[in-house]
């Protein structure tokens, strides 16, 4: 049937008129800060009407790659192949041609579209998705069923989510029998323990569809099922009863380990019952119990996983086992075990341990192997040994001829051109790939040392400090430990008594000199400072009139973080590894925490592996480091990292200081 000339004219208005709709007019042209914006926005909308619109407005521009790969990557699904090959040569040996290369081939693994997958695949460079790398096996496996199973196990335990291309590679290898059931069920295990329980079922549509329906109903109530199912040594019922030990765990290890006990541990098989009594030790030394190394006893340590063991040497540590820390470590893998966090406490085990003089030189021995100013236990080896620690001689600055290397870097006038223009997301991917050294034509030290200083002269403060440390040959500490804001820091620092190191350290760790940082929770600013706790430490210090958009300005924002440290900081009796610790996850948790210490104080380096929080840990640890790094810059002389941890006491009667803080 013909369409009549009438509507046709009607739809070609239309779309006229919607095109001019989308596209700004002539007489209102953005400006590039305008326009990227706008791009970008379109690009977070999936507005792919008005990303076609702008996307020409930025030709010429040096972020022309940025918008022509927001416009593609938006409508990629529905992209012609030749549309996609056109621009991976208009854009050749950019982030953004190897950037949409990724997409495409996550796009291709999904569709199974094989032959073209492999081509592009070969031409990857970043080559560090997990996803990307696991349609690579799932395709191997299935066209030449080449038996990659070890790595698929790899990757597909290090997933964090329920992603079609580990689960394809798994489900692949496991139809050929390169994985067997009891490979998929400990995914289901590892799934259940961090709380992805979405990629448990999809490992357990691999294994058995059947038991999903069970699945989800002991995830709800795993106390239920245990105490209500019977047990037996029929196959399902024994995984299912793993799960739900496992799922029980995370919230009352002591109950599950009492069920365990009396009425699961005779009918499950060896491997299982390990599993169950390393999660439930795992579970009660994150609750810092005294029973965790009761349960872990229960395992040899060469049955569990690296996980467990960080967990059964932490437990060990903390009750003063040092048998134990040394049997954790040893029975780690290689890559767990050469972490300095592990070689520190082994070196420390041994020298405990140690029956001779010959014995104790090997232990100290070790710890020269990792003694050094990189990190906060390099830094107490260095200490254990009787080395002071000191800057290094500073490296030759970069020459001018490498500085203009750097300047004319197509990748980073891209980043500095999206810093200006407030893309920052994008910027620092692009800076990133630009300076990655593991990609062909990567930048080596002296390379990395010039990108640096030209981070630091545009005050990429983040990028300054992030470029240089990944320098092998030399450490520039100048650019590893900037001071920005000098002045307001210092004049600050002095007024309410805080050691100017410790604040320089907080906020490096903290948002990297970055003003305008603002985290997922809301905390903003150079020291990133929540609005409840802007609120409550303004009236504290008699900050009249204050308003949490002031918390954008610079030395209000200092002014707040300080206060609200050195408030921290009294209330803990001046301890900076508990008030770095409330700083970060609030001054209950750490009051909690530190209450789990016996009647002994314990050396604060213990008490602070011992955080059960990952991220409130490390931060500890690197705010402490920092510290003592910037303490040498600003006085000149060697100092202690050992000095300011202390050690940490389970009564303090100032802690009532610390009741009413956010």
């Amino acid at each position: 049937m013909r369409i009549p000339a009438i509507l046709t004219s009607i739809a070609f208005a239309l779309g006229a008129l919607a095109a001019h709709a989308a596209a700004p007019s002539k007489s209102k042209q953005l400006n590039p800060e305008q326009l990227f914006q706008d791009l970008r926005e379109a690009f977070v909308q999936n507005n792919t009407r008005r990303l076609t619109a702008l996307a020409p407005l930025a030709k010429g521009h040096i972020l022309e790659p940025w918008a022509a790969y927001w416009e593609l990557k938006a409508r990629l699904e529905t992209a012609q192949p030749q549309d996609v090959e056109g621009f991976l040569l208009r854009y050749a040996g950019t982030y953004q041609e190897d950037r949409l290369r990724n997409d495409w081939l996550l796009l291709l693994g999904q569709r199974q579209d094989w032959p073209t997958f492999a081509g592009h695949a070969s031409q990857f460079r970043m080559q560090d998705d997990r996803q990307v790398r696991c349609y690579t096996l799932a395709m191997e496996n299935m066209l030449t069923r080449f038996n990659m199973a070890d790595e698929v196990k790899t990757l597909w335990l290090a997933q964090k989510n329920d992603d079609e291309a580990c689960a394809m590679a798994a489900r692949s290898h496991f139809e050929r029998k390169h994985l067997s059931s009891e490979d998929i069920w400990q995914k289901i295990y590892a799934a259940t323990e961090a709380f992805q329980f979405s990629a448990a079922r999809q490992a357990l549509e691999i294994v058995d569809p059947q038991a999903v329906s069970q699945l989800n109903a002991l995830l709800k109530n795993p106390e239920r099922y245990l105490a209500t199912q019977a047990p037996s040594k029929q196959s399902r019922t024994q995984h299912l009863a793993v799960v739900a030990l496992t799922r029980w765990a995370s919230s009352k290890p002591d109950s599950a380990a009492q069920m365990l006990a009396k009425r699961w541990n005779k009918v499950l098989e060896p491997r299982q019952r390990d599993w169950a009594w390393s999660v439930i030790g795992k579970q009660a030394a994150q609750s810092l119990s005294d029973d965790a190394m009761g349960y872990f006893v229960r395992v040899r340590p060469q049955q569990m996983t690296d996980d467990h063991l960080g967990w059964r040497a932490r437990a060990a540590l903390r009750m003063g086992q040092w048998p134990e820390v040394l049997s954790s470590i040893d029975a780690m893998q290689d890559s767990s075990r050469s972490d300095s966090t592990w070689v520190y406490w082994r070196a420390r085990a041994a020298l405990k341990l140690a029956a001779n003089d010959t014995q104790k030189e090997a232990a100290r021995a070790t710890l020269r192997q990792i003694a050094g100013i990189d990190g906060f236990y390099e830094m107490l080896a260095a200490e254990a040994i009787g080395q002071p620690i000191a800057l290094p001689a500073a490296p030759q600055p970069p020459s001018e001829d490498e500085m203009l290397e750097a300047k004319r870097n197509p990748g980073l006038q891209r980043a500095l051109a999206a810093f200006r223009l407030g893309l920052r997301s994008e910027a620092v991917r692009e800076w990133n790939y630009t300076t990655n050294m593991h990609i062909p034509g990567g930048m080596r030290d002296r390379e990395l040392l010039a990108a640096a200083q030209l981070a630091c002269e545009n005050q990429v403060w983040d990028r300054c400090i992030n470029t240089s440390e990944r320098t092998k040959q030399f450490a520039d500490i100048k650019q590893r430990f900037p001071m920005p804001h000098e002045q307001s820091v210092l004049a600050q620092s002095k007024t309410i008594g805080l050691d100017p190191a410790y604040v320089y350290g907080l906020i490096r760790q903290e948002s990297r000199f970055i003003m305008d940082a603002r985290s997922h929770v809301g905390a903003q600013g150079l020291m990133q400072v929540m609005p409840k706790t802007a609120q409550w430490t303004a009236k504290k210090i008699g900050l009249r009139d204050f308003q949490l958009n002031q918390l954008q300005d610079r030395d209000t924002n200092i002014a707040i973080g300080t206060g609200y440290l050195k408030l921290v900081l009294d209330a803990f009796e001046g301890s900076m590894p508990l008030a770095a610790a409330a700083y970060n996850a609030g001054p209950s948790r750490s009051r909690n925490w530190r209450k789990s210490v016996g009647d002994q104080p314990i050396e604060a380096a213990i008490w602070a592996e011992n955080i059960p929080f990952s991220e409130t840990r490390n931060y500890v640890k690197k705010v402490l480091a920092n510290t003592t790094v910037y303490a040498t810059v600003i006085t000149g002389q060697p100092q202690s990292v050992l000095a300011r941890l202390g050690t940490v006491s389970a009564k303090a009667e100032s802690d009532l200081a610390s009741r009413d803080m956010p």
